[in-house]
């Protein structure tokens, strides 16, 4: 496995990165529509939909990590693991979530550009 760069003590270049990578599709998103008709009615009700998804899972694994919970890719000291609740069944609820709101984003806009920005977002290195 290759190893990727600390980029701050806890990560915090991560999470700067991040927020641009989400700006970047919500920008994107407001490029203009690149679909009519039919195509976009039924892309704008996935769109919201997974923007729904999105937002349960946000708020779920925020509310299972109670103290837990940190903006930053490494745990907080005495944080302890969490394993129940929506944990029991995913391991990154809350980038899972921030993903599907971003591609339900592109959809509800009807934008290629942002459909493409929240896919780089699942690539891993």
């Amino acid at each position: 496995m290759t190893r990727l760069p600390d980029l701050g003590r806890r990560g915090e270049g991560w999470v700067v990165l991040q927020v641009v990578l989400l700006v970047a599709v919500v920008a994107a998103g407001m490029l203009g529509p690149s679909w009519d008709g039919a195509t976009r009615i039924a892309s704008s009700l996935a769109g919201l939909t997974l923007i729904s998804a999105g937002g349960v899972l946000v708020v779920r694994g925020s509310t299972d990590l109670r103290d837990s919970l940190t903006p930053l890719p490494h745990p907080r000291d005495g944080a302890r693991l969490v394993e129940t609740g929506i944990y029991a069944r995913a391991r990154h609820p809350i980038y899972g979530g921030v993903i599907l709101g971003a591609v339900g984003w592109g959809l509800l806009t009807a934008s290629i550009p942002a459909l493409g920005l929240a896919a780089r977002s699942t690539k891993k290195n």
